[in-house]
């Protein structure tokens, strides 16, 4: 028996705005469902900022499944999470990735951004492979779009028609304001400088060579509930990307952008007097030193109106500190990819999208609960909160934490299967699944994302 195909499919036309790395992503997915993809990009390239970019295997899967040239993001395939001590730099946890792959079917690969935003907009746009080439149009910053005819008008007076419009607009979005979303807002409490140190500088100054370690790499947690380093090797080690967070009252950069001027090294040194010396002479040697906004936002109630939904940042701001806001952009685009492909799309973009919401509001909300937490208790990270035979474990909720168990065997395909059940509109099986639906967990009232 061949295989069967949802009645009603039909290719749409869908305008993806946005061309960062879930634009990019929403674009393959859609492309590859069958779908004629025009991606929206306001300045004249399509480009990322910062530096280093976790891509853990819930999100690493669906590149595969893709068909990704993952190679070309020259990445460095994570062995170990390693929690140091804030004084002296000693190993205080080890969490080991070195049977990762064999347990969870895919690597934990660490891009630096922009290497991985050229992976996937080649992916997108190249002749080769399944599916219609998407389109890139620079210089189209999007103005406003007719919710009635999902026209999409852009700042330079032209505009574009669509049958789908994604807003994968980041965290400043746009579409997410025109969709009847207007959160509060209010900078958090922690501030954060990153720095990016070339591992064959510090080499050469004589330092601690941590790209031997391919490892995610943490000081944290005793000098105060604020202050933490991140280290995360990219570009196969050559490259170490630090990120830097302190207390808000120390350095306010609530509302600098992320380019311009670098900020003077003094003031990257000066919150952390006590730090291990070895992490402190690697950052006296870093080199574009940016602030990273840090914003508290209030949780959204739904992703999509009408034809127009949100994708990544625009829709789930979350805190940097689970390494999971690529992944949950991947998701959200693999999810419309399935959603949308000729297997489940029935021909009602509307209902889809409804669909599209119900599975990814809950997963993206509970990732931001727990990244909320991390932000200052570095043991509710994934990894670090399974380390119960540490004297320093200890996790607000035990029944309640993110494992990464559950990040990296979800099943969004029955999570899908059993939303389309639950409204009676499981196209081809009919089936309906006993697992409970997955929870959200906004008990702490807000969402926290980076700017």
């Amino acid at each position: 028996m061949g295989p069967q195909f949802a009645t009603g499919w039909r290719q749409l036309s869908v305008g993806i705005v946005g061309g960062g790395i879930g634009g990019m992503s929403a674009a393959i997915a859609l492309r590859r469902a069958g779908h004629e993809v025009s991606i929206y990009e306001r300045a004249d390239f399509a480009g990322e900022a910062g530096a280093s970019v976790s891509c853990a295997a819930n999100g690493t899967r669906w590149l595969h499944e893709w068909g990704v040239d993952i190679e070309k993001g020259d990445p460095v395939v994570l062995k170990k999470l390693i929690n140091r001590d804030w004084y002296t730099g000693e190993t205080v946890s080890i969490y080991d990735l070195d049977d990762y792959e064999k347990r969870w079917g895919y690597a934990y690969n660490m891009f630096h951004r922009q290497y991985m935003h050229t992976m996937l907009k080649d992916c997108a746009l190249q002749e080769e492979g399944e599916g219609i080439p998407a389109k890139l149009i620079v210089n189209h910053q999007c103005e406003n779009i007719d919710l009635e005819s999902s026209t999409v008008t852009f700042a330079n007076g032209k505009t574009a028609k669509h049958d789908l419009i994604v807003g994968a607009d980041g965290i400043g979005s746009v579409i997410r304001g025109i969709l009847g979303i207007h959160p509060e807002r209010r900078p958090s409490d922690q501030s954060c400088l990153h720095t990016n140190v070339l591992t064959e500088d510090a080499v050469k100054a004589g330092l601690v060579d941590y790209s031997q370690d391919s490892a995610l790499e943490y000081w944290g947690g005793q000098e105060g509930k604020w202050d933490k380093i991140v280290l995360s090797p990219c570009n196969s080690g050559k490259l170490l990307s630090y990120y830097c967070f302190f207390p808000r009252e120390v350095g306010d950069y609530a509302n600098q952008q992320w380019g311009g001027e670098d900020r003077p090294l003094e003031e990257l040194l000066s919150p952390y007097p006590k730090l291990d010396r070895q992490v402190f002479a690697h950052l006296t040697i870093g080199k574009e030193i940016r602030p990273w906004r840090l914003w508290v936002h209030d949780p959204y109630p739904y992703m999509h109106k009408g034809k127009v939904c949100l994708l990544g940042d625009a829709g789930h701001p979350m805190m940097p500190h689970q390494s999971q806001g690529a992944c949950m952009a991947i998701e959200d685009a693999a999810a419309l990819g399935i959603l949308f492909s000729n297997k489940y799309f029935q021909g009602n973009v509307e209902d889809t999208l409804d669909v599209y919401t119900k599975v990814r509001l809950p997963r993206a909300t509970r990732v931001q609960a727990a990244a909320a937490k991390a932000a200052y208790n570095i043991n509710e990270r994934i990894g670090f909160s399974a380390n119960t035979h540490t004297p320093t474990y200890k996790v607000e909720d035990e029944r309640n934490k993110l494992t990464i168990e559950e990040m990296n065997t979800y099943d969004m395909y029955r999570d899908i299967e059993e939303k389309l059940a639950v409204q009676g509109d499981t196209p081809y099986t009919g089936k309906r699944f006993c697992r409970p639906p997955l929870g959200v967990d906004m008990s702490n009232g807000v969402i926290v994302g980076a700017e």
